[in-house]
């Protein structure tokens, strides 16, 4: 699972046993270690008892929740993404964005992208 975070926004990318992973087990978990063993933790949950997407942080983890029913009906589609909105507290919104990844049109060396998604573009002719 990929993080991406840009001030108040957060997009996550799964890949395809990830999304399964996510809309079986309900629960995806990635991790950052640090020197002086600190980690920074992020997961991505799927609930029946969610209604709403939202993220959370504390003691140094992320988590991103979102309704289990939501993520199965997008695990079985050609869905791409789950967008979502929370308001803050101070008024501000933060942007939800969990997103499929698809594999890159030109391969990159080093990358292994044997289980993302086929790009939609890929059967496409180049101009």
């Amino acid at each position: 699972m990929k993080l991406r975070i840009l001030d108040n926004s957060l997009r996550l990318r799964l890949t395809r046993t990830e999304v399964e992973q996510a809309a079986d087990n309900g629960i995806v978990k990635g991790v950052v270690n640090f020197t002086g063993g600190v980690t920074f933790r992020y997961s991505l949950e799927s609930s029946p008892a969610s209604v709403n997407t939202s993220a959370s942080f504390s003691d140094g983890e992320l988590s991103v929740r979102l309704p289990h029913s939501e993520v199965r009906s997008w695990a079985d589609s050609e869905e791409v993404s789950i967008v979502a909105e929370q308001l803050l507290e101070n008024g501000q919104v933060l942007a939800i964005l969990v997103e499929k990844d698809f594999a890159c049109l030109a391969p990159r060396e080093g990358e292994d992208e044997s289980d993302m998604f086929p790009h939609p573009e890929a059967d496409r002719e180049s101009c």
